[in-house]
């Protein structure tokens, strides 16, 4: 196997959202593809952009109406580094008509789902005392951005 690439089915809002994905994660644009004379699209329309978060790739697909609309069941995990650097992915993908859904996922502007995960949140929900683990993951379940700190509390007791 040469390599894989994750591709996201968008209407039109291909090179909107991969412009939002570059700016929030620090990513780049490696390529974007244009529809020619004789497409399904006008000739110089936007077809695909290609870009790369994180050392993964990523091709953004302006397919027309999507039949199979983005759900939950298919999410990008973000593992962060800080609380901090969570708090700030959070803010700027749930901006501009993105939402907020529970236990750390949202979904952005676009709906394609995210899980924004801080620093520490395995090590809180695998503590190996059942009894804090069991008071972290209740603390977890009742919150829609993560929040370490406060799982942490929570299996101190």
């Amino acid at each position: 196997m040469t390599s894989m690439t994750t591709c996201l089915w968008f209407d039109d809002q291909a090179e909107a959202a991969a412009a939002l994905y570059v700016d929030v994660f620090g990513g780049s644009i490696t390529n974007v593809s244009r529809y020619g004379d004789g497409g399904p699209d006008n000739a110089g329309t936007v077809l695909t952009v290609d870009l790369e978060l994180a050392g993964r790739t990523f091709t953004l697909l302006n397919g027309g109406p999507a039949h199979y609309g983005f759900t939950e069941a298919v999410s990008v995990q973000v593992h962060c580094d800080s609380q901090e650097q969570a708090d700030g992915y959070w803010e700027r993908l749930t901006a501009d008509g993105g939402e907020e859904s529970r236990c750390g996922w949202l979904k952005d502007p676009y709906g394609f789902s995210w899980q924004i995960i801080p620093a520490g949140f395995d090590a809180a929900l695998g503590d190996p005392d059942p009894e804090r683990s069991r008071r972290a993951m209740q603390a977890m379940m009742t919150m829609n951005r993560l929040d370490v700190a406060a799982m942490r509390a929570a299996a101190d007791g």
